[in-house]
């Protein structure tokens, strides 16, 4: 059975990107990549809602020869993951190891979970807001990045009460903090 984990690179006031819809802030450096990397291994299958799919898509086919080391090992990472894009509308994908699901069901996320021999991983807020109301959550990993945008996409739901337990914690030397809370069953 595969545990179902959020993470999300936020600003210190909790939100993915900024009133103008700006994420610039937080690209990571490349300690951080390299953390993120390692979270995102072990991720047999993610779960997209079509505007976080939108930007990652780009890993796709980008071309990444005179790139890092840390920026090729991710695009390895992002390409042999199987990706579930919930989209009401979005016509196709552009990407392999792709599928479209019209919208979020808690039951076939919970027995897509029940069934995975992997971790399965959920990106954007919407969407993992539908996840953590259902229950589905699992884990929540935090990256906190050194700036207060002061409104904008916030990386939790408003209406949600859960329970969490701190299971990590690590500070980056560019001031970046990551916590990794794991839901109270």
């Amino acid at each position: 059975m595969g545990r179902l984990i959020y993470t999300a690179i936020t600003s210190l006031d909790g939100y993915v990107a900024d009133a103008d819809g700006n994420f610039d802030w937080s690209v990571p450096d490349d300690e951080v990549h390299r953390f993120v990397n390692d979270l995102e291994r072990p991720i047999g299958t993610q779960l997209y809602g079509r505007r976080m799919y939108e930007v990652l898509v780009a890993w796709e086919t980008m071309d990444t020869t005179d790139e890092s080391d840390t920026m090729q090992d991710f695009a390895r990472i992002w390409r042999s993951a199987d990706k579930i894009v919930f989209s009401s509308t979005l016509d196709h994908v552009s990407s392999t190891r792709t599928s479209i699901e019209r919208s979020f069901d808690p039951a076939m996320v919970s027995a897509l979970k029940s069934s995975a021999s992997t971790d399965v991983g959920i990106g954007g807020p919407h969407l993992a807001a539908h996840a953590l109301r259902a229950g589905l959550l699992d884990d929540l990993h935090q990256l906190i990045s050194p700036v207060v945008v002061g409104g904008g996409n916030s990386w939790l739901p408003d209406d949600v009460r859960v329970g969490l337990e701190l299971v990590d914690q690590r500070r980056f030397t560019n001031g970046v903090v990551h916590l990794h809370y794991r839901v109270r069953g």
